[in-house]
């Protein structure tokens, strides 16, 4: 938690006031029963009406500064607490976003989003009330005792011994719970991911009629988390009880001792009402100082986990410069087209992390500039692995991926990236226009460069008929888009900013065959600047290419052209025969 209170230092002010505020509130209200004693002992005694109504007003006044003291702490304790969960949303978003795809996929996306949502509003929820109450609550307690010495010694040893036995059962409470609240969030966290993961794939599990199925394993997973949550609830529960208890015995005791000195004359009837108000108001304050424990037991919890995200570093490093400047390395690249590889994978192993055995072992192919290579293989055979470290979303195991004769972990992350246009297996659009998510592939680009791309991509006859055009509102994920709408935007995407290697993962599975032939025809006539990298489980989507790599269980088993492997490759045989039965071909 102190780790993230960095994220304060821009509301000190606010952190000060809010506080000061609260303890400006609490002294009027130590005031309160002193007067209430002036009114009973002197006004009432005597029947004095005037001194009764000044008092009164007094009174009055006092409830009125403490109001305006109470709304201006709470005014600047929310704007402290709100400001700081949103500066924290912005650097956990920030630090998410730096992260490999690696740790990515060993966090998990619903504990992400957990710790952005759920974790960092317990997290605001705790400093709002620790600005609020963590002084004034303490300040009250000890306040109350003090001034209940002033007015009577012997009474006020009562307070002594009351004060340390609520203590002693807030603070016991909370050591119990903290643990218990960490195992809360961790079941939430399962909550979410079954949540999500039946969200995302409603349309599947009604296709299989397992909504039934489904419904259990939810009621079985929030069980468990209603379960925990009844449980550590009930052991918070026990604090209003047991203070209730000892302040109550603490109040008959105070009475009858007060009663005594009353009857011998060393007190009056007013110090003894003042000496129980004290006692309740420390009553008040020990509950909420309680629910406040209770509220920061959650908010640590939260922000530990908060922490621990912060405290993953990325596995791709970064290096801007190894005995070449930027500057030089665009320099030298056009002495070396003729002479080194676009591209060059020398003994390439990837282990994914916690994985048991290698993704990918010992990958050796050259590409040179403009060639079109296909990969293709069964699932599971590493294709999206291969094509992922050309763009450094992993880093290798072991050997080296080089493009024009670097390795790619000596370029800067952003002068690789604006190298590399890739297109994903799973076609992702974000809500906004059309013409927006066309320029996260360039962000300057022009309306001709934006139907450029959408021609190349086969998209422009379907954006044709949309209403408003390039203006076209996407919905969230492209929802009102199909399959192979989606996937072409995002091809298009890719192209508008004209890169040196363009890969296509698999992106072109939704396409018929003819749109398919007309997007690898189109992305021929760019030229030769290009290396394309075509990914497929089609054979007739990479058969024409100049080089295809055909991958089984993270080898490459062949490697040349369509002829070469369909006489040689039994597993690319294998592949195209099933899809193109023999007596249908004339191979």
């Amino acid at each position: 938690m102190g780790k993230l209170l960095i994220y304060l230092r821009d509301y000190k002010k606010e952190s000060i006031l809010g506080p000061l505020f609260k303890l400006l509130e609490a002294s009027f209200e130590l005031i309160v029963p002193l007067v209430m004693a002036a009114i009973i002992d002197t006004g009432i005694a005597n029947q004095d009406k005037g001194y009764v109504f000044q008092y009164g007003i007094i009174l009055i006044l006092l409830g009125l500064i403490g109001l305006i003291c109470s709304i201006t702490a709470q005014y600047f304790a929310a704007k402290a607490a709100v400001g700081f969960s949103t500066k924290l949303r912005h650097a956990l978003f920030t630090h998410i976003e730096g992260l490999s795809f690696q740790e990515i996929d060993t966090v998990g996306t619903s504990t992400l989003i957990t710790r952005m949502t759920s974790d960092i509003n317990q997290v605001q929820s705790g400093v709002n009330l620790t600005l609020r109450l963590f002084l004034r609550s303490p300040f009250i307690v000890f306040g109350a005792m003090i001034m209940a010495f002033t007015i009577d010694f012997k009474a006020a040893l009562i307070f002594v011994v009351a004060i340390p036995l609520l203590s002693i059962v807030v603070f016991t409470v909370m050591l119990v719970s903290i643990p218990i609240y960490k195992k809360v969030q961790s079941c939430l966290d399962h909550v979410l991911l079954l949540t999500r993961e039946n969200l995302t794939g409603a349309r599947v599990i009604r296709a299989f009629h397992k909504e039934e199925e489904e419904y259990k394993r939810f009621l079985d997973k929030n069980g468990q988390l209603t379960s925990l949550q009844m449980f550590v609830g009930s052991i918070t529960a026990l604090t209003n009880p047991i203070t209730y208890v000892i302040i109550n015995g603490a109040i008959i005791l105070l009475i009858y001792t007060g009663a005594i000195q009353v009857n011998i004359g060393n007190l009056t009837q007013g110090q003894v009402v003042a000496l129980v108000n004290y006692m309740s108001q420390i009553l008040v304050e020990l509950i909420k100082l309680a629910n406040l424990i209770v509220s920061m037991t959650k908010a640590f919890a939260c922000a530990n986990r908060v922490q621990s995200i912060f405290e993953i570093e990325c596995s791709i490093k970064e290096k801007s410069k190894k005995g070449i400047e930027d500057a030089s390395l665009q320099k030298n690249f056009s002495s070396m087209k003729t002479i080194v590889p676009a591209i060059e994978f020398q003994k390439v192993c990837l282990t994914y992390q916690n994985a048991g055995e290698e993704a990918l072992t010992d990958l050796n192919f050259t590409v040179n500039k403009g060639q079109t290579i296909g990969i293709i293989g069964g699932t599971g055979s590493g294709k999206s692995s291969l094509v992922h470290l050309i763009a450094r979303y992993y880093d290798v195991s072991k050997g080296q991926v080089l493009i024009n004769g670097e390795d790619v972990r000596d370029y800067p992350l952003d002068m690789l990236r604006r190298k590399v246009g890739i297109v994903m297996q799973k076609a992702v659009l974000f809500q906004g226009s059309l013409r927006d998510n066309l320029k996260w592939g360039k962000e300057d680009a022009t309306e001709e460069e934006m139907w450029h791309a959408l021609e190349l991509s086969q998209a422009k006859e379907f954006v044709l008929t949309k209403e408003g055009g390039l203006d076209f509102i996407i919905s969230q994920g492209g929802k009102n888009l199909s399959g192979g709408q989606k996937q072409r935007l995002t091809i298009a995407r890719a192209l508008i900013r004209k890169p040196e290697i363009l890969i296509l993962d698999d992106s072109a599975s939704a396409l018929d065959f003819a749109t398919d032939a007309k997007l690898r025809a189109a992305i021929k006539t760019i030229g030769k600047e290009m290396t394309v990298f075509i990914v497929s489980q089609r054979a007739s989507s990479i058969q024409y290419a100049d080089q295809i790599l055909v991958l089984d269980d993270g080898q490459i088993v062949g490697k040349g052209k369509h002829e070469e492997l369909l006489e040689n490759c039994k597993v690319y045989q294998e592949i195209y025969y099933s899809q193109f039965p023999k007596q249908a071909t004339s191979y």
